[in-house]
């Protein structure tokens, strides 16, 4: 394998964007920006050999800068929400950006994913992207450098290693935002695709889409993916949950059985299959309820509705308020690491 360099576009500052290009034997190729270490795209070829681009986005610069839903892009220092923009550590109050309803802080007000990060070739197949959050951006403390490293093997995995240590105790946590259509993007929605997830819980949502603390199990309803089941059979249903974030858009919980994908999604026309793994203790499926098709993306197609499916892997949302989820605090000096993999692959 070999990584190909590309000019993708200039910052209104007129930092560069570049664009990275990494193909496998087997034509799957993983392309990379350096604005918000995004994963530009993911073509592979369906069962009858047919190349797709199978994640949903932007074709250029501009849509990434006025339109984005963070799609493709890495989030921190902390993705997804912090209830009311706040916390405590130790005896210290932070008070957040508050970026979302004027209440909430949502994926850390974008730092992450507005930032141009540096960039390096690591190896004929990896990209390493790092960036340093300074101290007090978005009300966080301390200087936290980060990085994301993406690699492609082989066998179509798609390896996301990241890395981060802070100069002050802190809360950490990270993800990439992806949203993946597995008939190629824009083609249609997701709601056909067939999931199987091993989480047998997962965290309910109040109104303001914050974690209410409770831990509730799957089994009776909408949220048992443990058997295969199509996105689109219970997003309707009558279920105060899905009524309140339009379809899912919550934490599950996941079990980490040993040698078992946490995620498995195929759709049957492609003969696609994605396979998801994680070494953290939740995943965010987010099923684009927001999208409304006045976005135009990949392709000059509009960004509708359902287009895309994000399996966000994390820290429970608003861990920093919760006592009873999984803890996120990292000492000073004391480094995060997690890795996700996405697998892709074809039944015929």
């Amino acid at each position: 394998m070999k990584i190909n360099i590309s000019h993708y576009g200039f910052m209104p500052d007129g930092k560069e964007v570049k664009l990275y290009s990494i193909t496998n034997d087997n034509n799957v190729t993983l392309q990379l920006i350096n604005l918000g270490a995004t994963l530009q795209a993911l073509y592979a070829p369906d069962k009858f050999g047919r190349i797709s681009d199978i994640t949903v986005g932007f074709d250029s610069l501009y849509g990434h800068l006025n339109f984005t839903d963070y799609q493709g892009k890495v989030v921190g220092r902390y993705a997804n929400r912090i209830a009311n923009g706040a916390f405590s550590l130790g005896d210290k109050n932070y008070q957040l950006t508050q970026n979302e309803k004027d209440k909430t802080c949502l994926h850390s007000a974008g730092e992450f994913s507005d930032a141009v990060w540096n960039a390096i070739v690591i190896d004929t197949n990896a990209v390493e992207f790092s960036y340093t959050s300074p101290d007090g951006t978005a009300g966080f403390d301390g200087n936290l450098t980060a990085k994301v490293t993406y690699s492609l093997t082989d066998d179509n995995r798609v390896v996301i290693a990241y890395s981060a240590v802070c100069d002050k105790d802190t809360v950490i946590n990270f993800t990439n935002h992806v949203y993946f259509n597995l008939n190629g993007s824009a083609i249609s929605d997701v709601l056909d695709h067939e999931m199987q997830m091993n989480a047998s819980h997962y965290t309910p949502i109040d109104a303001d889409s914050i974690p209410t603390g409770e831990i509730r199990a799957v089994e009776g309803t909408a949220f048992d993916f443990r058997t295969p089941c199509t996105i689109g059979k219970r997003i309707n249903d009558n279920d105060e949950q899905l009524i309140l974030a339009k379809g899912y858009d919550h934490n599950f919980c996941l079990d980490g059985k040993d040698g078992e994908a946490d995620v498995t999604v195929k759709e049957s026309v492609s003969g696609r299959k994605l396979e998801m793994f994680t070494d953290l203790p939740g995943v965010q499926l987010y099923t684009g309820n927001f999208l409304d098709g006045t976005v135009i993306g990949k392709g000059g197609m509009p960004i509708v509705k359902h287009a895309g499916f994000c399996l966000e892997t994390q820290f429970y949302p608003d861990s920093p308020n919760q006592p009873n989820f999984p803890s996120c605090v990292f000492k000073a000096g004391e480094k995060f690491e997690s890795t996700t993999m996405f697998r892709i692959s074809v039944e015929k």
